[in-house]
């Protein structure tokens, strides 16, 4: 069985138009899907991956209502939704709130996008909203291709992060995109999540192994960031990282089923 912890998808009439933007500001990354929900259905049914979580953004305030009522609408039983607040919305707890009781069961934060510190202090009240109502809390770390330094998740502000976050935290692309010395200095030893999503060719093998050693294999969560990665380019990279079967297994769905409760 195969989760794929991190995918995005938008609604069909600007699927086209935002797959295109992104792209060109990332460097011209090739998409794999067009953007839209059925076009990741079709690239999950070709690589083998029998549930994907698919993560909403909301990068203005207001974005929030409509990003999440369009990401709860793709939930079915290959579908599990995340949803989005924009941190600088005045309403941003009470769309928490809102998000918890659509029975969705978690979000996704873009510190790039939504141009915010992970380690702000004026993070803290949204963090613990997100506590106290269980959400997970899924994080871009490190670079994006889309935008300059100074980077606003890197692993040492990550890890203060996680000192106000008392729900399951998600540090995506093996804990920071393009900054693993940093994740093995900072991040190996808490108690938050990676997901492998974008490591297919951005993540040197030997760093992954050395991060697998010294985090375990109990956190750590199968991601392809579909449409930019196929899942199957993912897969292969972590079939080369000479695991057991059974920390294969544990990667690529069983860490995910015991953190979703599936």
């Amino acid at each position: 069985m195969i989760i794929d912890f991190h995918t995005h998808v938008f609604p069909e009439k600007i699927a086209e138009k935002t797959i295109e933007k992104l792209s060109f500001v990332s460097g011209g990354l090739i998409p794999q899907t067009n953007g839209t929900l059925s076009s990741l259905k079709d690239l999950m049914k070709k690589d083998g991956v029998d549930k994907s979580v698919v993560l909403a953004i909301a990068t203005n305030e207001k974005q929030q209502t409509n990003v999440n009522d369009y990401i709860k609408s793709c939930e079915n039983d290959d579908i599990i939704p995340f949803g989005s607040v924009y941190p600088h919305a005045e309403n941003a707890l009470e769309e928490l709130e809102r998000i918890k009781g659509m029975g969705i069961k978690g979000i996704k934060l873009h510190p790039e996008y939504q141009q915010f510190f992970v380690d702000d202090p004026k993070m803290k009240p949204l963090y613990k909203k997100i506590s106290e109502l269980g959400l997970i809390a899924i994080f871009h770390a490190g670079v994006d291709f889309g935008y300059p330094p100074p980077y606003h998740a890197t692993p040492e502000r990550l890890r203060t992060a996680a000192k106000w976050i008392d729900s399951p935290m998600v540090c995506a692309h093996w804990g920071s995109v393009g900054m693993g010395e940093e994740v093995l200095k900072y991040l190996c030893d808490t108690p938050v999540y990676f997901d492998t999503a974008f490591g297919y060719a951005s993540m040197p093998k030997i760093m992954a192994q050395c991060i697998l050693e010294k985090k375990g294999v109990d956190k750590i969560l199968f991601g392809s960031d579909a449409p930019w990665h196929a899942p199957s380019w993912d897969v292969r990279m972590i079939k080369t990282l000479e695991l057991a079967p059974e920390e294969e297994e544990k990667i690529f769905s069983g860490n995910a089923r015991k953190l979703l409760n599936l």
